[in-house]
């Protein structure tokens, strides 16, 4: 839990173990698998590369990814963003064995359960795909790209998949509903630079307290991303769902209320 005032933490504390069976106290810098609240990452990284000039987010998603079927040619990087793409919600399991090459191959071969830019339908898919697009726009792996352009401008050292240099007791253990340990994140079945392609990009992230806070302080500034860049990932692009009070930005969902506009995201594993 972390409270703070104008930009700074007032408190911050962690409850119970993040390993119980080694009898390891939960802290502010326990890293836990953040998992679909990396969406936010992945959107950042796409609004990055935008500014830099290396992609727009109204191209096509056969500028990066391809050949690409006639169902599939109007899905623009907008539509993966904003889950209006029709592609299906993922292709396999989180931990099964699934290359970048695979998971492009079976997006491009899937039934579409909407036309582009019709529907909103949460694809997971669609955020493994923008990741493999950082990938190929900025020549680089997405999660270095990421940690160069995202992470250490803002200040966080314990945010990544195998990047950042983990300490034995800092990663939490996973449990499931019975209390069952499940594990570290990285004890799964993973890729040597991270999660396979049916998590990467789309979740799997691992994070601390401190570290989302610097990130929450980054996205008040303008360091990281333009105010033009944020008022695209802030914006209410899509209703969720019919007559719900809720949209989707890029990689946030957007709730407008009579306060003011709240941005938030979960996410979850089993």
């Amino acid at each position: 839990m972390v409270a703070a005032r104008d930009g700074e933490i007032a408190h911050c504390q962690g409850f119970g173990f993040a390993d119980r069976e080694a009898k390891v106290a939960a802290g502010c810098d326990t890293a836990y698998d953040i998992m679909s609240m990396t969406k936010q990452f992945t959107a950042a990284a796409i609004l990055k590369l935008e500014m830099m000039g290396k992609l727009r987010v109204s191209d096509p998603m056969s500028k990066f990814v391809g050949p690409v079927p006639d169902d599939k040619r109007a899905i623009t990087v907008h539509h993966l963003l904003t889950h209006t793409s029709g592609l299906t919600d993922q292709l396999g399991g989180d931990y099964e064995a699934l290359s970048q090459e695979e998971m492009l191959d079976g997006a491009l071969e899937s039934e579409l359960r909407s036309a582009p830019g019709t529907e909103y339908y949460y694809s997971n898919l669609g955020y493994s795909i923008l990741a493999a697009i950082v990938e190929k726009a900025s020549g680089t792996s997405y999660e270095r790209f990421l940690a160069s352009h995202l992470f250490e401008p803002a200040g966080m050292r314990h945010t990544g998949y195998v990047l950042p240099e983990w300490r034995p007791e800092q990663v939490a253990v996973e449990y499931d509903e019975n209390g069952e340990p499940k594990g570290k994140p990285f004890e799964h079945p993973w890729a040597e630079d991270g999660p396979f392609w049916n998590l990467r990009g789309n979740g799997g992230m691992l994070s601390t307290a401190h570290d989302m806070f610097r990130w929450h302080v980054a996205l008040r500034g303008e360091e990281i991303l333009s105010k033009s860049a944020k008022e695209k990932m802030f914006k209410p692009h899509v209703l969720e769902e019919e007559g719900g009070e809720s949209y989707y930005g890029y990689g946030w969902v957007v709730s407008p209320t009579d306060e003011g506009r709240i941005v938030w995201h979960n996410g979850g594993n089993g």
